[in-house]
């Protein structure tokens, strides 16, 4: 918490939190290092030991994080955007509405909600959403799959505060806004729920929609990665299965060595 404070000079807390902080941590170390003296041969350096090897995992850990990272950044030759807006083109994606809910409320299907009738191509509306958490190369991957299918996108971002909504839709317009953009704010942090309610009010708006949601994953390359990575996209593969006129597709992002 010392680092976290020192690292926010704009916060007006900070020198309070600091200082609180700052005693809090010399009491704690004055305490372990006098126990783990006095205590050593009665059992401290078991202590120890853990303290060492759970730092050791945090640290590689957070190595493994700065790896990603780096290998996910944005960066001008790894990310080339179109320079026209990646709006669907085609005849039958031009005669449909937009997809956003408040232009799909005035235009109803006939016909049972639930009821997945269709077998002819041409009865299927689709709509593709690509939920993005934040800007980097695996959710570009999977907006440009979005885009390449000439069908209605949408992107759909969830925020835990109205200030991150507000820098989410500044990242999204320098990187040139070329995809109509919904942003959620959820207090809770919650993403699945948001996601699931926003489905809902499509289907309850507009009945005649087949969904996409195209979302990205990042594939490791050694499987003690793997619990560190994409805990979001089965869980929400597990939540959108029930629902009706909904299909579910993964892009994959496969991480360097």
């Amino acid at each position: 918490m010392v680092v976290h404070w020192w690292r926010r000079p704009e916060d007006p807390h900070r020198r309070r939190s600091l200082f609180f902080n700052a005693t809090g941590c010399v009491l704690s170390a004055t305490v372990f290092i006098t126990a783990a003296i006095t205590k050593f041969t009665a059992g401290a350096w078991v202590a120890l030991l853990a303290v060492a090897l759970f730092i050791a995992l945090a640290l590689r850990i957070r190595h493994h994080y700065d790896l990603v990272g780096r290998a996910t950044a944005l960066h001008p030759h790894s990310a080339e955007v179109p320079e026209h807006r990646l709006s669907p083109i085609g005849g039958r994606a031009q005669a449909r509405a937009d997809p956003s809910p408040g232009a799909a409320a005035g235009s109803r299907a006939s016909g049972d909600d639930d009821a997945e009738v269709e077998e002819n191509p041409l009865e299927i509306h689709n709509l593709t959403l690509v939920p993005v958490s934040e800007l980097h190369l695996a959710s570009l991957r999977a907006m440009a799959y979005a885009a390449s299918l000439e069908q209605p996108v949408l992107a759909l971002h969830v925020s835990p505060t109205e200030d991150e909504a507000r820098r989410f839709r500044h990242y999204w317009q320098v990187w040139g806004d070329h995809l109509p953009l919904e942003v959620i704010v959820s207090p809770h942090r919650a993403v699945v729920a948001p996601l699931i309610n926003y489905i809902s009010s499509l289907h309850r708006q507009r009945p005649d929609l087949t969904v996409t949601v195209v979302l990205p994953e990042i594939v490791v390359r050694h499987w003690w990665h793997r619990a560190l990575h994409n805990r979001t996209t089965p869980r929400l593969r597990r939540a959108l299965r029930p629902l009706t006129k909904l299909v579910v597709t993964t892009v994959p992002f496969h991480l360097p060595a």
